[in-house]
C-alpha cells in the first residue's frame, strides 16, 4: 500500500479545526490543530496532537497547560491564518485577536470560537513528529451555544484552505 493511497484513507476520518493556546510566563501562543479530543468524562480528560517543530509545543512542554477552543464554521480564512500560517516566533499573534485569560492563565480567544477548555498536562505521549498532550480540563466555558462547528473538510471544500507544512493530517 502506497503512502498516497493511506493518505486517501485518512481524508475521510472527520476532524474539526481548534485554536489551541498555551502561555509561558508573559509569552502567550497559538496555533491551530485538527486533533483535540475528549478521552474520559469523569473526571473530564482530554488530549490534543500538537507537531513538535512549533513554539506551542515547546511552551506547553514548560508549562503544562492548554486551552483549547473549537472554531465556527463562519470563521473566515484571514483570521485562520493568524494562528495556522505564522509563527508565534516572529510574530505576535494575539496583538489584533479578542481573548480573555483563563483560570490556567492561557489565552481564551473569544471571537470565532465556541466554547474553551483549559487543561493541565498529566501525560506525554511521543508519537514521532507530534506529542499528545493528555490532561484534565481544570475550566470550561460556552461562547457560542448555537453556533456550527468549522469541520476539516468544511475548510477545505468550501473556505478552500490549505494545510500547513507539519500539520497533523496532510
Amino acid at each position: 500500500m502506497s503512502v498516497e493511497e493511506i493518505n486517501q484513507g485518512l481524508n475521510y476520518i472527520t476532524y474539526g479545526l481548534y485554536i489551541v493556546t498555551t502561555v509561558d510566563g508573559e509569552k502567550k501562543n497559538g496555533l491551530i490543530v485538527n486533533t483535540v479530543f475528549q478521552v474520559t468524562a469523569e473526571p473530564a480528560r482530554m488530549a490534543i496532537s500538537v507537531n513538535k517543530q512549533s513554539l506551542t509545543h515547546e511552551m506547553i512542554l514548560k508549562s503544562r497547560v492548554f486551552a483549547a477552543m473549537p472554531l465556527e464554521e463562519s470563521t473566515p480564512l484571514p483570521f485562520i491564518g493568524t494562528f495556522g500560517f505564522r509563527t508565534g516566533r516572529t510574530f505576535d499573534k494575539f496583538a489584533k485577536v479578542p481573548y480573555k485569560t483563563g483560570f490556567l492563565g492561557c489565552p481564551v480567544v473569544t471571537e470565532h470560537t465556541l466554547s474553551y477548555m483549559e487543561v493541565e498536562v498529566q501525560q506525554l505521549v511521543d508519537v514521532g513528529t507530534h506529542t499528545l498532550f493528555i490532561g484534565e480540563v481544570k475550566d470550561a466555558g460556552v461562547l457560542k451555544p448555537n453556533g456550527q462547528a468549522l469541520t476539516y473538510a468544511y475548510y477545505h471544500n468550501v473556505i478552500k484552505g490549505k494545510t500547513p507544512k507539519g500539520a497533523t493530517h496532510a
